[in-house]
């Protein structure tokens, strides 16, 4: 990844605004990889990954008028395109997922139980998660699922340390009092 500071990135977003392609390689040179890898972390398929990163970079082309830096360093909004991108992805998979159960699989099944367990765990962290400020879910999003440390995340991200940690700290808060409060309803 090519170091830049949020203010080169800023005015690389201001140039992709007026359809300066010269910008959007430069973008992608530095998040290319983040981007994916954030992909691949939540979706856990290379090609649907790499469609994703795709689909992000042909929107920050297309919306890039839209960043505002007032809400966020450059790096924190492509990366919470990328996460959106990969939630929606998710959902869209989800959604067009059927699983067939045939006569040889019984409820009794361990395995089987065992996975729509995991599977309705899952949905419900991912609705959860969804539920949360953008800032609090990319934090999250990094270190859960992208394996970063709070200072890599700082770092990632342009933002500072403590920030980070508050992010987390009331992130992993919401979370778990949605979490608990969706567990109450299923009794």
């Amino acid at each position: 990844m090519v170091e830049s500071t949020p203010d080169d990135d800023g005015r690389l977003l201001a140039r992709i605004a007026r359809s300066d392609a010269d910008a959007l390689g430069a973008i992608y040179d530095r998040y290319g990889g983040p981007v994916y890898s954030l992909a691949q972390s939540l979706l856990r398929d290379a090609q649907t990954a790499q469609e994703v990163t795709q689909d992000v970079f042909l929107a920050i082309w297309r919306d890039a008028a839209a960043y505002d830096p007032q809400r966020g360093s450059p790096r924190a909004w492509i990366l919470a395109v990328a996460h959106h991108k990969s939630v929606d992805t998710l959902r869209r998979q989800r959604r067009h997922a059927a699983v067939e159960l045939t006569d040889t699989v019984t409820g009794d099944d361990p395995d089987v139980v065992s996975e729509a367990l995991q599977r309705l765990e899952g949905a419900r962290v991912q609705r959860a998660l969804a539920a949360l400020p953008a800032e609090q879910r990319t934090v999250l999003v990094l270190a859960y699922y992208g394996g970063y440390t709070q200072r890599e995340i700082a770092g990632r991200l342009g933002t500072p340390l403590g920030t980070v940690k508050t992010r987390m700290r009331d992130g992993l808060l919401r979370l778990r009092a949605a979490l608990r409060t969706a567990e109450e309803m299923v009794r």
